[in-house]
C-alpha cells in the first residue's frame, strides 16, 4: 500500500495535476480505502493539526518568504543586466570571456537570489542574445547559461538549503532518538549554508576552468569580442560600481550568519531591506515595483506552503501505511551498506527531478529516506550538500531538466532543443565529477561548519 500510494501520486502529478493537492488529495483517497479495508488506523490522521501547528509557528520557515522577496526585488532592479554587460565588457577581450562572465553573474544572482528559475530566464533573456550576436556557439552559450543559472541550488542564500536544513534538522533528531541518543544534536540552516560555500565555489571553479579549454581548444565557439566592440575607458570605475552593492549585499547576508551575528531568518530580513535598498539606488523602487514583488513573493510562498501542508498529509498517511518500515527495510538490505543505501536514493531523487521540483523531493521524498540514512551514521550536512548538488545535476539533464524548459520558453527560434542538449552535456559531466569528488571526501561539506561553529 505505501509503494502503491507513491505510484499513484507520482502517476497523478504527470497528468498535470497542482502538486499540493495531488499529495493531499490521494492521500486523503488512500486513508480512506486503507481504512475500509481495515489497514490504516485514523488515528494517524488525527495529528494532521499539530503538523500545521508546527509549520506555522516555525520560525526557520520565515527566512522562505523573505529571500523570496529579495529574490524578485534584485530582479526587477536589473542588476542582472547591469552585471552581465559590465562583466562582458571586463572578460570581453578574452577568448571565452562571455561565458566566463555569465558564469560569474551567475554565481553572483545565485547568492542574490537563490531562485533558479528566475535566474535562468532573466541570464536567457539577456546574454544569450549577446553570446548569439557575438558568434558563440548555441550549444556553448545554451549550455552555459543553463548551469550558471542552475547554481542558486547549491550556493547561499538558496530556497532549497533553507527547506532542507529544516527538514533534515527533524530527520536527523528522529534517526538519534531511534538509535538510543536521548540528547540529540541538531543541525541548522545556517550549517548547511557554511556547507554549501565550499563546494558551491568549486563547481563555479570548474565552470570557469571548461570556458577556458574551450578558448583553448575550441576558440572558434567562443571568440573575443571584436575590438571596436570593447568598452571605452573608465571601465574598472564601471565594474565597481556595478559590482559593489551586490557584493555588500551578499556579504551582509552571508556574513551576519558566518559570522555568529544573526540566524538565516535573521539575515533573510536583512537582505530583504538590502533588496529595497539596492533597488533604490538604481531608481527601480517605487510603490508599483513594490506592489508587484510582494504579489509575486506572496505567489511563490504561497505555493511552498501548501506544498508542505499536503506533503505533511502524504507523510502521515504513507507511514500509517508503514512505508517508512518499507523504505528502512528496503534500503538496509541492500548489498553493499550505506553506500549502495546513499546510491539508490540519490538516484530515486535524481530520477524524481524530472517530475517533481526541489520543493516536492525536499517535502516528501526527503523525510522518509533522511532518517534512515542519517541513522546509518551519515554526516547531515554533507547528506544535504549531495541532494542539493544531485538535484541540480537532474534539473540540468535531458529531456525533462527543469532549467532546459525554462531556457527553451525565452530563447529564440533559431536555438534548437537539440543545441540546448548538446550543450549542457558537459556541464553535467562536471556535476557528476563535483558529486563524486564530494562523496569521496565529505570533509568538502563538512570541515567549513567544523571550523565556525566548534562542538
Amino acid at each position: 500500500m505505501p509503494l502503491l500510494l507513491f505510484g499513484c501520486v507520482a502517476l497523478v502529478l504527470m497528468l498535470g495535476y497542482p502538486v499540493a493537492f495531488t499529495l493531499g488529495g490521494v492521500s486523503l483517497l488512500f486513508a480512506l480505502l486503507g481504512g475500509w479495508l481495515g489497514l490504516f488506523d485514523g488515528a494517524f490522521l488525527e495529528a494532521l493539526p499539530n503538523r500545521l501547528y508546527g509549520i506555522m509557528t516555525n520560525e526557520t520557515l520565515i527566512a522562505v518568504p523573505l529571500f523570496v522577496f529579495m529574490g524578485v526585488m534584485l530582479e526587477r532592479s536589473k542588476v542582472a543586466e547591469s552585471l552581465l554587460d559590465t562583466m562582458a565588457e571586463l572578460f570581453g577581450p578574452l577568448r571565452g570571456g562571455l561565458g566566463i562572465s555569465v558564469v560569474i553573474v551567475g554565481m553572483l544572482l545565485a547568492a542574490s537570489t537563490g531562485i533558479v528559475g528566475a535566474t535562468v530566464v532573466t541570464m536567457g533573456l539577456l546574454s544569450l542574445p549577446t553570446m548569439l550576436k557575438r558568434n558563440y556557439d548555441p550549444a556553448v552559450a545554451t549550455g552555459t547559461i543553463c548551469a550558471s543559472g542552475t547554481l542558486g541550488q547549491i550556493i547561499p542564500p538558496s530556497i532549497i538549503l533553507v527547506l532542507l536544513g529544516d527538514v533534515l534538522s527533524s530527520a536527523y533528531q528522529q534517526a538519534q532518538l531511534e538509535m538510543g541518543v536521548w540528547n540529540p544534536k541538531t543541525v541548522s540552516v545556517g550549517d548547511l549554508f557554511v556547507g554549501a560555500i565550499i563546494p558551491g565555489l568549486m563547481l563555479v571553479g570548474l565552470y570557469v576552468i571548461y570556458q577556458l579549454l574551450l578558448a583553448w581548444r575550441r576558440p572558434d565557439k567562443v571568440p573575443a569580442l571584436p575590438v571596436e566592440q570593447r568598452g571605452q575607458g573608465g571601465l574598472w570605475w564601471r565594474v565597481l560600481t556595478v559590482l559593489l552593492p551586490p557584493l555588500l549585499l551578499i556579504v551582509a547576508v552571508l556574513g551576519s550568519i558566518l559570522g555568529g551575528l544573526a540566524t538565516p531568518t535573521e539575515a533573510a530580513s536583512v537582505g530583504a531591506v538590502g533588496g529595497m535598498l539596492l533597488a533604490a539606488q538604481r531608481g527601480q523602487f517605487n510603490l508599483g515595483n513594490l506592489r508587484e514583488v510582494m504579489r509575486q513573493t506572496t505567489l511563490v510562498t504561497s505555493m511552498v506552503f501548501m506544498i508542505f501542508i499536503g506533503a505533511a498529509l502524504f507523510s502521515l498517511v504513507f507511514r500509517g501505511f508503514g512505508g517508512d518500515e518499507v523504505v528502512e527495510e528496503i534500503l538496509t538490505n541492500l548489498p553493499g551498506g550505506t553506500f549502495t543505501a546513499v546510491a539508490v536514493v540519490m538516484l530515486v531523487m535524481f530520477l524524481l527531478g524530472f517530475i517533481l521540483d526541489f520543493i516536492e523531493i525536499t517535502f516528501v521524498v526527503v523525510p522518509i529516506v533522511g532518517p534512515i540514512l542519517l541513522a546509518m551514521g551519515l554526516d547531515p550536512i554533507w547528506l544535504g550538500i549531495m541532494i542539493a548538488l544531485n538535484l541540480q545535476t537532474s534539473f540540468l539533464t535531458p529531456p525533462f531538466g527543469f532549467a532546459l524548459f525554462y531556457l527553451r520558453g525565452v530563447a529564440p527560434a533559431g536555438v534548437r532543443t537539440a543545441d540546448i542538449y548538446r550543450g549542457v552535456a558537459p556541464f553535467i559531466l562536471i556535476q557528476l565529477l563535483m558529486l563524486g569528488m564530494l562523496a569521496y571526501w565529505p570533509a568538502l561539506a563538512t570541515w567549513l561548519p567544523g571550523v565556525i561553529y566548534p562542538a
